[in-house]
C-alpha cells in the first residue's frame, strides 16, 4: 500500500505536468491566425491532458481528505482551486457561444479571412469573448496560488 507521502508525491508532479499542458494548449492558440477544427482539436488535447492531470488527483485525493486537515494553508489552497474551477465555468459560458457561431459559419473547415467574428455572433459576440477571456486569465492566477499554496503544503508536510 502507498504511503500518503508517495501519493502526495505523485499528485504533485500530475498537478505540476499540467502546467507546461496549459502553456503550451494556449500557445497553439496564439500562433496561429487560422483557427481551424485541427488546430481546435490539437489546442482541445493538451488543454483536456492539463485538466485530467489537475482534476483526478482534486476528485480522489484532495477532496477526501480536505476536511481533516482544514485550516491555514489547506484553506487558501481549496479556496483559489475552487475559484480556478469558478473562473473556468465562467470562460466556459464564452467558449461554448464562440464554437456555436464559428460552428455553424462553417469557419471550422472553410476558413474564411474575410468573416470576422463579431459579425456571425451577433451583437454580443465581444462580451462572450471577453468572458472566455477572463475565465481564462483567471483560471491559469488562481491555478498558479492555488499550486503554489499546494506545494508550501506539500513541502511542510513531507519534506521538511
Amino acid at each position: 500500500m502507498a504511503t500518503d507521502a508517495q501519493i502526495a508525491t505523485l499528485v504533485v508532479i500530475s498537478v505540476a505536468a499540467s502546467f507546461p499542458c496549459f502553456l503550451y494548449g494556449a500557445w497553439i492558440m496564439i500562433d496561429n491566425e487560422k483557427i481551424t477544427w485541427g488546430v481546435l482539436t490539437y489546442h482541445l488535447k493538451f488543454i483536456f491532458t492539463g485538466l485530467t492531470l489537475t482534476t483526478v488527483p482534486l476528485l480522489f485525493w484532495m477532496l477526501p481528505r480536505l476536511l481533516e486537515q482544514f485550516g491555514g494553508f489547506a484553506a487558501a489552497h481549496a479556496f483559489f482551486g475552487l475559484q480556478a474551477y469558478a473562473f473556468l465555468a465562467f470562460g466556459f459560458t464564452g467558449i461554448v457561444r464562440i464554437f456555436r457561431a464559428k460552428y455553424e459559419h462553417d469557419l471550422y473547415t472553410e476558413y474564411d479571412e474575410d468573416v470576422l467574428l463579431d459579425e456571425i455572433g451577433g451583437d454580443n459576440m465581444e462580451f462572450w469573448r471577453r468572458r472566455l477571456r477572463i475565465g481564462v486569465f483567471g483560471y491559469v492566477g488562481c491555478w498558479l496560488i492555488a499550486f503554489l499554496t499546494g506545494f508550501t503544503r506539500y513541502l511542510s508536510a513531507y519534506v521538511f
